[in-house]
């Protein structure tokens, strides 16, 4: 069987549907404690303000188990609870109303318990995701092949599938994960040749900044391009609206999803007078959380102007005491250098009002 996101099985988590062809979701987690309830909620606000779509947070004890049903009710995006080790957690978890499982059968004690549990999940139609780490694999399937590899990891999805099936359990969705994007992308090549659950991808532990940008970017890509992947998770050691705005822009650029607002602005040289990252970043603090699809193009001299972003919605290209305002490659107007911000400011803002229009 050839897997391609048109033919995976369509699994519903709270009003988000991912599988059979639907829009790639994009998912982050709780950085905190999720006893603290303000602080989880304050972080999925801000994650859901920057394109989330799904919120997951872990379960380790049942004072977390508790403090879901709070998050639950106030949260504007489904929740995952993320559970190990102890299959009462996702009882609790399940009573508290969450909108998916994150487990692994593996770890939560006996297939008689793991069957409890998705007993209780079918009853209420919750999906559960089996998460299966390249870091923590099962002992006999580690000491099989002698070390982390796709094989190794596909063979631990199929055990744990297995489980479920027993119950007849099918709303599953499938995660394989390395912090090697190659044993990443390896491994969810052969899962995808073999079944049809919706997957769930991402590079663990990819670490933060530029490394953890990168490394995330190029499993994602690979992965994505071979038409493989339901929902994605950048995981940095960022916060969780980082997270989403990594994952969003790898969506947009694959052409899998339309995004919001995107800035462009050229990388500078010598023929640049004004303090252009300045600028730049000025425009993008009053624009980033724009939901409209258009692209703003902020240029540092009439040559990569609205030559090099003719394709920009609306752009501006500074000068020495001056600017251009453009749009679609087109001038509009000749501006002051202490107008540069507003004006652009002020023509995205009429932009908007004929687009609404």
């Amino acid at each position: 069987m050839k897997y391609t996101r048109d033919r995976t099985r369509i699994v519903k988590i709270g009003d988000i549907e991912i599988g059979g062809g639907k829009t790639v979701a994009v998912q982050s987690m709780a950085k905190t404690a999720t006893t603290d309830v303000s602080g989880v909620l304050g972080q999925i606000e801000r994650a859901h303000n920057a394109g989330c779509d799904i919120f997951r947070v872990s379960v380790p004890d049942m004072d977390s188990a508790r403090s879901l049903g709070e998050i639950v009710k106030n949260s504007p995006i489904p929740i995952v609870a993320d559970i190990h080790f102890d299959y009462k957690l996702a009882l609790a978890s399940i009573e508290a109303g969450v909108h998916k499982l994150r487990i692994n059968p593996g770890n939560i004690g006996s297939p008689e318990r793991v069957k409890i549990v998705a007993n209780e999940a079918m009853a209420r139609n919750i999906p559960i995701r089996i998460g299966v780490n390249a870091g923590s694999l099962p002992k006999d399937i580690f000491e099989k092949y002698g070390k982390p590899c796709a094989d190794a990891m596909v063979e631990s999805a199929e055990r744990e599938i297995n489980i479920l099936r027993e119950v007849g359990f099918e709303n599953i969705v499938v995660s394989l994960k390395s912090s090697s994007p190659q044993i990443t992308l390896e491994a969810n090549l052969k899962f995808s040749q073999k079944y049809d659950y919706p997957l769930h991808i991402g590079v663990t532990e990819s670490g933060f900044g530029v490394q953890g940008i990168v490394a995330s970017t190029v499993g994602m890509t690979t992965i994505l391009s071979a038409g493989i992947g339901d929902t994605i998770r950048v995981s940095l050691t960022e916060p969780p609206e980082n997270e989403v705005r990594v994952a969003r822009e790898i969506l947009r650029f694959l052409g899998l999803r339309k995004y919001w607002v995107r800035l462009v602005s050229c990388p500078t040289c010598a023929r640049c007078e004004v303090d252009l990252p300045a600028i730049a970043q000025r425009v993008w603090d009053n624009v980033k959380y724009l939901k409209n699809d258009i692209t703003v193009a902020v240029m540092g001299c009439v040559v990569n102007g609205p030559g090099e972003a003719s394709d920009a919605d609306i752009g501006v290209a500074c000068g020495k005491n001056s600017g251009i305002i453009f749009k679609n490659g087109r001038q509009i107007s000749k501006i002051r250098d202490d107008e540069i911000v507003s004006s652009l400011l002020s023509g995205i803002d009429d932009l908007l009002k004929g687009i609404s229009n």
